[in-house]
């Protein structure tokens, strides 16, 4: 059965907009986590735009389930990973200025430095998770890395204009998790995800974890965040 992982980014974006202290990104992953949430994600950036290291600090300490760090393969991360010790890092490409993560992660294109990453997170005792898209050289090159997970990029299908587009790059989805899971690797998908586009998955038995948090924050908004966690929760388990 899959789980979710709730990523909170979103609830510090809306704290930043002001400057203040609320809504606290703390508290909703312990709401996250009562209403059924398996793990809770968070994005600390170069710019600090949302996830302050305050809260990554306070959220090592809370979290009942699994933190995962999202995190670029800079230094200054690989150290913060490494005083922080969460559950699970997954290295990500950042540009200062996108709105959010654009596409996967081009291991192949730079497999010794990410490698290095993925040796340092391990001997800080930290699982290691890629953010790749569905290409066979990318799932490859993440093997080659030996990282434990890679993350497949749902984004593009989460965009497509029309129901054909969506089935397309839904296929090529497909073959990239099994081609993942031949080689070894663990797998989760995520970006872009929402009430409606996940039904599709169902049945795909390799993916073990759902990240999802625009989608679920925004319905937040209207509904409330445990009643938004819980129906994502139960869509998921029912894949």
């Amino acid at each position: 059965m899959a789980r979710l992982a709730v990523n909170i980014d979103h609830v510090a974006t809306l704290r930043q907009a002001r400057g203040g202290a609320d809504p606290d990104p703390v508290a909703a992953a312990a709401l996250a986590e009562l209403a059924g949430a398996e793990g809770i994600i968070v994005h600390l950036r170069e710019d600090r735009r949302h996830i302050q290291d305050r809260d990554l600090r306070l959220l090592k300490e809370t979290v009942k389930t699994e933190l995962n760090l999202e995190m670029a393969a800079t230094e200054e991360m690989i150290r913060i990973a490494g005083e922080t010790k969460p559950y699970m890092s997954t290295l990500v490409p950042e540009k200062r200025q996108e709105l959010t993560t654009e596409g996967g992660l081009d291991v192949a294109g730079q497999k010794e430095h990410i490698g290095r990453t993925v040796k340092s997170l391990h001997e800080a005792g930290i699982l290691v998770s890629l953010f790749v898209d569905a290409e066979p050289d990318q799932i490859q090159a993440a093997k080659d890395t030996g990282a434990d997970f890679v993350e497949i990029h749902t984004g593009h299908y989460a965009d497509a204009r029309t129901d054909e587009e969506a089935g397309r790059l839904f296929k090529k989805i497909t073959a990239g998790v099994k081609a993942a899971a031949s080689l070894g690797l663990r797998v989760n998908l995520g970006h872009g995800l929402n009430y409606v586009n996940i039904r599709r998955f169902a049945g795909l038995t390799e993916v073990e974890e759902y990240s999802i948090g625009h989608s679920i924050i925004s319905r937040a908004v209207l509904v409330g965040l445990e009643r938004a966690v819980r129906d994502m929760a139960e869509l998921v388990r029912a894949l």
